[in-house]
């Protein structure tokens, strides 16, 4: 058996999505990232830096994704698909597939010096991939609260804490941890500061600023950029930069306990905060939110336009959302495509988002 073409640019395959033992006849499409639909209904989105196969023989190929559920793979048995994915994933050759890229305290930390040795003549991106994928999560979070204070330092140390507000924004967390399958918790908190921004750091922390909360006419706006923060959360990315962009010193330094202190982690948390993500990554950022949103029954394209109303030709640097999320028509276009309306009723009452806007007050 082969996977025909179904249509202009896609590809059919065999997908399991890691929740029952079987195989679902899926069309793979090749955008942004690699992006899998089942019956033109989208379900999830993979970035070609994570998608890995266990082994190089013949036949069909078992590929995984890093941040997808522990049992979801995709089967592919036609040569010139594979030849499509190995162009562009090219972290294909050679990884093995995630449960065997489970090692131990000792083998991570060899596999990590690996890395290192590689970065020097690959490059230290390539090596950020490589120890993002095995930094366990416990490293991880404490990472993250490193960052933390690089955060606050920021944008403010004030967390808004209005008990109504809290609640609300308690109850809207738990609806898109539920829905969007996070491979770990996520904790979402509202900084008081008039720069209209979210971002997630390394190990499940979020943060919604004020001055984006106050920009936000409606909740589906605000929902849809939250879920956007969760897909870098779940795809790693802030870990991938904070590692990259702390260069091959911090690199060392992750590897052999000198996580804390030090000007490589100063720096790399700074640039966690300020630096931009890359066009692939925000492209898979957002397709994990319209798939998250899919599943709550909201729409999408709210994001995209709140988004665009900042960061219009009218908005100046002071107000201007920070340049990680560079927005452009063809990620407007992307959203609206993707957007599946209103099927079910808001996340919150009138009230409750009411109380959410007043969480600083």
């Amino acid at each position: 058996m082969t996977e025909p073409q179904t249509g202009a640019g896609e590809w059919e395959a065999i997908y399991f999505d890691g929740s029952v033992n079987k195989g679902r006849l899926v069309s793979l499409r090749f955008g942004p990232a690699l992006e899998i639909a089942e019956h033109g209904v989208f379900l999830t989105a993979w970035p070609y830096a994570d998608v890995r196969r266990p082994s190089a023989g013949e036949g069909v190929w078992t590929l995984h994704a890093l941040a997808a559920p522990e049992l979801a793979r995709l089967e592919a048995r036609d040569p010139a698909l594979q030849a499509q994915i190995a162009a562009r994933c090219r972290l294909l050759a050679g990884e093995g597939a995630r449960d065997a890229a489970k090692p131990s305290a000792i083998g991570w930390s060899i596999a990590g010096v690996a890395a290192i040795v590689g970065s020097i003549w690959i490059g230290v991106p390539y090596a950020a991939n490589r120890v993002a994928e095995w930094t366990p999560i416990p490293m991880e979070r404490s990472l993250g609260e490193a960052a933390d204070s690089q955060a606050r330092a920021a944008f403010g140390t004030k967390q808004c804490a209005a008990p109504a507000g809290v609640a609300a924004l308690a109850k809207l967390s738990a609806r898109l941890r539920s829905a969007s399958g996070l491979r770990l918790p996520a904790t979402i908190v509202v900084l008081a500061s008039k720069t209209p921004n979210a971002f997630a750091l390394p190990g499940g922390k979020v943060y919604l600023l004020s001055g984006l909360l106050d920009k936000a006419e409606t909740q589906d706006e605000m929902v849809g950029v939250l879920a956007h923060e969760l897909g870098h959360l779940q795809h790693r990315d802030h870990l991938r930069r904070m590692i990259a962009d702390g260069g091959a010193a911090y690199l060392i330094g992750l590897l052999f306990g000198h996580m804390t202190g030090g000007g490589a982690l100063a720096y790399a948390s700074k640039t966690l905060l300020f630096a931009a993500h890359s066009r692939e990554s925000e492209a898979a950022a957002d397709a994990f939110a319209a798939a998250t949103l899919a599943k709550l029954g909201r729409p999408a394209k709210p994001m995209g336009e709140l988004l665009l109303r900042i960061t219009g030709p009218k908005a100046n640097g002071a107000t201007a959302i920070l340049h990680d999320h560079p927005l452009s028509q063809e990620r407007l276009d992307y959203l609206a495509a993707r957007d599946k309306g209103a099927t079910e009723p808001p996340l919150l009452s009138d009230a409750e988002w009411a109380a959410l806007k007043t969480i600083c007050e």
